[in-house]
This record gives structure tokens, sequence and C-alpha cells, in this order.
């Protein structure tokens, strides 16, 4: 069969993997018993539920050869094999999710930075140590066995063989040494076998091996020879299965890396059983950071499901709500019939009481690591808290009572996160309402003129750094019977009655000013009056009932929100402010300038608030002019 070359994107990746060095070169053996251990459950899972492909289970097992002579190394397995079209699409195609941005991280990655694990290379992996690659297999479900050969970038050859056996073999030719690298570690016995029992001791299938043995000499008493025999050089017991004091955390570790296609090590490992009206164990992770393609369409959420054992399905996505799409794993439950489908495993009620199950545990581990654990969840919540935010919004907030003492804010106790149950705990006994200040980061958010009112009075702050916080907010509408209160709200109700007497007297005072700028501003105001809530500034903007200042900045933002909603604005200003007493002044003297000043102030305003200004040529020149003319 003639020559196939690598889609372009493919070819270049091989030549950066070929050409670049990695730090853990040996995990490709890993990558490739992996790959070999699925097939055999597949196979294993085909015998059980199709007469036609009954397979003794002491075939299924993965064989490792070595050939120094040759620098060849085999790895075989009599797993469910491949078509000659499975090894065109599987093979010829790298990393079919994620291949662009794998590429950028490979051409940005320092020489000795591993990334391999990050984007699930998989396969590919073998070509860090193998300067050419021979797949020979065939398919449970045919005759014709097929090759797959590439010595990388070149392209690929698929060609027709004769296999007896079904499964795949690929045969690995080593590069050759250098004097910083030596390939041939890989063709040494103790080597092949501290790299199966360091990440593949788990595989409940056998990976076999011909090992080394001393034995007496039949010829010469006293003396002994060494012979070859088969060896089996992983335990096969699955790790789930274990019990947990028999299990160390570099263990746990090497699983999740190598069955979850992750560089580092997970956050939280929640490894558990059950029994009851279901009876399960599972072996559940959190990522230490978010996957490269989390928020993207091609991201699977779901665990692996074994039955008894048995491998069934690869992405059981009803076993985990949305909020915890991020947690990944398997169960593995005797109650689960070994024909359920993606379809059946919907409406199955065993499945369903499964998944209840999983998510009050999941649940629970991170209440405990909120508790226990703070800085690992703090680490969590930032990369995954945007997930928890979504199940309180999401279906009209049906879940919020479970998700509100998950969910964490910065806040002005020194910028660190709390929990509304922190927060309201230490409120001031006559504080009513959970205030907070939305802003893109605590800096900009800590400049609001604002903030200064609310923090005189002794009161905390929450801070808003998502756009989407003020939506959970508005779903929760309250915790512990506090209502969410924003800053920019125009009535805070913090005054005393004697500094409401003062303002009212001083509204009224300067009523004709007040008007005045309100008339001259033409509807871009409610109001504008007199402000008890700054210190050191002149002006602020703040939202009168309905939409909020915050809402607004966010739908200006949204390109799909043709239909600009915008907040109630209320100019106030500061009656103690140098400010104020100009505005006086040029009322009194010229009152047809205050229609200048005011425009200028409301825009000052806005700027404030990160709110954009309709006109800011217009407005940089009315400052200019009103700077000369001072």
């Amino acid at each position: 069969m003639a020559k196939k070359q690598f889609k372009t994107e493919s070819k270049r990746l091989l030549e950066l993997m070929i050409n670049s060095i990695y730090t853990n070169r040996e995990i490709f053996l890993r990558e490739l018993i992996s790959n070999a251990s699925d097939a055999l459950d597949k196979r294993y899972y085909l015998s059980l539920t199709d007469p036609d492909h009954k397979v003794d289970a002491d075939e299924l097992k993965i064989r490792i050869e070595r050939y120094p002579e040759t620098r060849q190394l085999v790895i075989e397995d009599s797993g469910v094999g491949m078509t000659s079209e499975e090894l065109e699409k599987n093979l010829g195609t790298i990393a079919k999710s994620g291949s662009a941005e794998f590429r950028r991280q490979l051409e940005k990655a320092e020489d000795n930075i591993d990334i391999i694990g990050q984007f699930g290379v998989g396969f590919y992996s073998a070509f860090i140590v193998a300067k050419k690659v021979t797949v020979e297999s065939r398919s449970v479900n045919g005759e014709q066995g097929y090759s797959w050969t590439s010595s990388g970038e070149d392209g690929y050859v698929i060609s027709k063989i004769d296999k007896p056996e079904i499964g795949t073999r690929i045969t690995l030719d080593l590069k050759d040494n250098t004097e910083e690298e030596k390939f041939d570690e890989f063709l040494e016995e103790h080597r092949i076998r501290e790299l199966v029992r360091k990440y593949s001791d788990y595989v409940r299938y056998p990976i076999v091996m011909n090992v080394t043995k001393s034995i007496p000499d039949p010829t010469e008493e006293g003396k002994t020879i060494d012979t070859l025999e088969e060896e089996t050089l992983n335990s096969m017991i699955p790790l789930w299965k274990k019990k947990k004091s028999e299990i160390t955390d570099e263990e746990y570790n090497e699983f999740y890396k190598t069955k979850f296609s992750d560089w580092e090590d997970p956050e939280k490992v929640i490894h558990y059983s059950v029994e009851g009206n279901i009876s399960y164990t599972a072996l559940l992770f959190i990522p230490s950071r978010t996957p490269y393609n989390f928020y993207y369409q091609d991201f699977e959420p779901g665990l692996r499901l074994y039955s008894k054992g048995v491998f069934i399905l690869d992405k059981a996505k009803d076993l985990l709500p949305d909020e915890y799409r991020f947690v990944c794993g398997l169960i593995d439950s005797d109650d689960i019939n070994l024909n359920i489908s993606r379809e059946i495993l919907q409406q199955d009620r065993q499945v369903k009481l499964l998944a209840k199950s999983i998510e009050k545990k999941i649940h629970s581990a991170l209440e405990d690591m909120l508790k226990n654990e703070r800085e690992k969840y703090e680490n969590f919540f930032d990369n995954f808290g945007l997930n928890l935010k979504f199940g309180i919004y999401k279906d009209f907030g049906m879940k919020k009572d479970s998700l509100q003492d998950l969910i964490l804010f910065r806040s002005s106790k020194e910028g660190k996160y709390v929990t509304l149950k922190e927060y309201t705990e230490r409120m001031p006994e006559e504080q009513k309402a959970i205030y907070y200040a939305c802003g893109s980061s605590v800096d900009e958010i800590e400049k609001l003129p604002v903030l200064e009112k609310i923090k005189e009075k002794g009161y905390e702050i929450l801070y808003f750094l998502d756009e989407r916080d003020e939506f959970v907010s508005g779903v929760m509408r309250d915790y512990d019977g506090h209502e969410f209160c924003s800053v920019n709200k125009s009535d805070l109700d913090l005054d005393s009655d004697e500094q409401k007497k003062e303002k009212e007297e001083k509204t009224a005072e300067n009523k004709g000013l007040l008007d005045a700028m309100k008339d001259a501003l033409n509807g871009a105001v409610k109001e504008v009056r007199i402000s008890s809530r700054l210190k050191d500034d002149p002006v602020i903007v703040v939202a009168d009932e309905g939409v909020s200042l915050e809402m607004e900045k966010y739908m200006a933002n949204d390109p799909m929100n043709k239909n600009k909603v915008k907040a109630t604005k209320i100019l106030e200003i500061n009656p103690d402010h140098p400010v104020f007493e100009k505005l006086k002044t040029v009322y009194e003297n010229d009152p047809d300038k205050i229609a200048d000043y005011a425009d200028v102030l409301l825009n000052q305003a806005l700027l404030i608030q990160g709110l954009p200004i309709d006109d800011p040529v217009g407005y940089a020149r009315k400052v200019a002019d009103l700077i000369v003319k001072a």
C-alpha cells in the first residue's frame, strides 16, 4: 500500500516530539501498557455480552519482549485489535482533540519540561524513544491482519499481513544512543521491571516478560546456569480493590496520571466503598488545575463504569451532576447490568441511585477539604469555583442551598477568601445586609469611592471579581436571612437620623442647582442629589432599583445582547468637597455654564465605575476648556 502523509498539524507535532528532549521519557511504556489494558477490557466485555466472541480469560495478557541485538522493544496484547480503518482513524491523526494547543505548548516548552500526558497523546509518546514504530493488528471482527509502520514525520504505511492471533503487537526500533541519552536502558530487564511496578502494577491483566532465572546446573553439582522464564511483572490487583491503608499517595498519583492523562498529581483523592440499596466502590479524583479543554465542546465529563470489575463505559456522564463535571475517576458496582448502554443508563433506577450517592460523597469531600485543608480548597476553587457557581444559578437556583456554603469570595478583610458563613458570623449586630462590590481586581474595587461610608461603619464587603457573581447573588437573594446589597445601590440606608436630617436640609438649600444639573443632563440620570456616602471624592454615580451598574457593564460586553440594557442612574454630589462650592458659585454667577460642569462630573463618575462614556472627545475638550477658564 502507498505511503500516506500525516495531516500538516500532526506532522508538525511528531517533528516536535521526535526532536525534543523530555525529562520523563519513560512514560511511553506506561501509555502503551494503558492502551493495551483498555483493548483487553473491551475484548473481555465483548466476550461476556456476545456469545460469538467468547474468550478464555487466561488468554488475556500483555507481553513485553526485549531484543537487545536488534535494539527492539515489543509490547503485545490479545485485546480487540484494529481493522485497517481503525488503524487509519486512530493512528493517522495525532490527538484528535486539543492538538493545536498541544503543538503550541510544545513549541514554547523548555527542553527540560515534560508536558506529554497533559494532552493524552498516548500511543505517540512511543516516538520519544523510537525512530521507527510498527503496529501489527488483527481485529476481533475480522480475519485479515494489518500493519501500520512509521518513522515519524515522513508519513506511514498500512499493509495487509498474515496475523493468526487477535490483538495488537507494537514493535519499537529504539533511537540510537547519544552522549546525553542512552535509549538502551529500555532494553534492560531491571528497568522494565521497575517501570511496570511504578506505573502499571494495578493493571488487572498479567504483564508478562521472559526474565533471567538462575537454576542448578544439571551437569555440575554446586553450580548454577541462567535460563529464561516467563514471569508476571504486576500484582494485577486493581488499585480501587485494595484497602486504602495499603495504598500510598504515590500509587494514587501514578494511577491518576496514567489513566486520566494528566501530568500533575491530583488535588484530592476520594476513595470509598458503599453497601446498601446499591453497593459500589469509587475512586474519584479532583484535578489540581483546570484541564486545557475544560470549557470547550470537546471536553467529555463522566466516570469510567465497571460492573464486577468488568469495564462497561468510558464516560458515564450521567453519574455526575454538571456542577461536579470536573471530577474524574471510576465506579465499580456489582449491581449494574453488564449489558447497560448509554441510553439505558439515563433511565436505569440503580444508576440514578448511584449518581445521587456519588453526588453526596463529592459534596461531603469538598466540605471536608474546605474545613480541614483550606489552602488546597482555595486552589481548587480558583480552578473550578465557576462550576459551583453555575450549579447555583442553573435551574432557577434549585441547588443553591446545598452549594452556597462551598463558594468563596475575596473580601475587604485583608483581601482573603471568605465563605458566606464566615462573613455572616462576624457581622456587627446592627448590620442587616451582605454588602458587595464588583470589579476586575481587588485593587480596582478598593479605589471605589462608594466603599468609604460602609468601611466607616465597620462592615465587611465581599469583592465580586467574576462577572457572574452578581447573577449568583441574584439567584440566591439572601444568605441566612441577610439580603445581598450592592455598594452602588441608590439607597443603602446607612445614615443616622441626624445625618438624614442634615442631608434633607442641604438638598432643600440647593434644590435649584440640583434641578438645573439634572435638566442639563437631559435624561442621562434620573436624579442629581446630595450624597452622604462620599468622603474624599466629589461625585459618584449609583443605580436605582432594577438593573445594576455591574449588569449594564456585563450586558454591554455581550455581543449577543443587541438591546443594550442600561441601569437607571443617579448622580450624587459630595456637599463637603470644594467642587460643590465651585458649582454653587457657577450657578449663582453664570447658570448657563452649569451644563458643562454637570456633563464633566457625570462622565468622571461613569469612568470611576468603569462604564463607557458616550463622547470621549467632547469630554476631553470640555475638561480642557474648564481648566483654561478656571
